[in-house]
């Protein structure tokens, strides 16, 4: 996990499992070494934002990818991506919806939102790894960004 500036991924998880699980993903595919973890809602926002505890963050310093879970508490998922998307300083932020919702209204009001790619994370430890490795791979190495 990063306290620095430069941080590549921002991991919004709020469950420790799922959390270690997806670092572990990304270390495994040499991804983690500039991973930042928020635990709800509120604190995805405030980062994202350079607000509240993270007020001196460069608000300028944006993540590269954003991973983000649906059912955070404070501020659900739909919300922060909405926030997200809404604002001209963060909305070409790739954003991955990384759930365990299967529930289809999520689903469509995620895109209707703009995020990126919705993935429902795999029950089976060994498809989670390789499914976040790729997303990771592709997200910060293949994919071409606006500055």
């Amino acid at each position: 996990m990063s306290s620095g500036n430069t941080v590549e991924i921002l991991l919004a998880e709020d469950n420790p499992n799922d959390a270690e699980l997806t670092l572990r993903a990304l270390k495994k595919h040499h991804l983690a070494n500039e991973v930042h973890v928020v635990t709800d809602g509120a604190e995805a926002l405030d980062y994202i934002f350079a607000a509240g505890s993270y007020e001196s963050r460069d608000p300028n310093n944006r993540p590269k990818l954003i991973l983000l879970d649906l059912k955070l508490p404070k501020v659900d998922g739909l919300e922060v991506l909405r926030r997200i998307k809404s604002d001209e300083r963060t909305k070409t932020i790739p954003v991955v919806v990384l759930t365990s919702s299967r529930e289809g209204p999520d689903m469509v009001e995620s895109y209707k939102l703009g995020v990126n790619s919705y993935i429902v994370k795999p029950v089976d430890f060994t498809k989670f790894i390789d499914a976040v490795g790729e997303l990771g791979l592709y997200w910060l190495l293949l994919n071409e960004q606006p500055s």
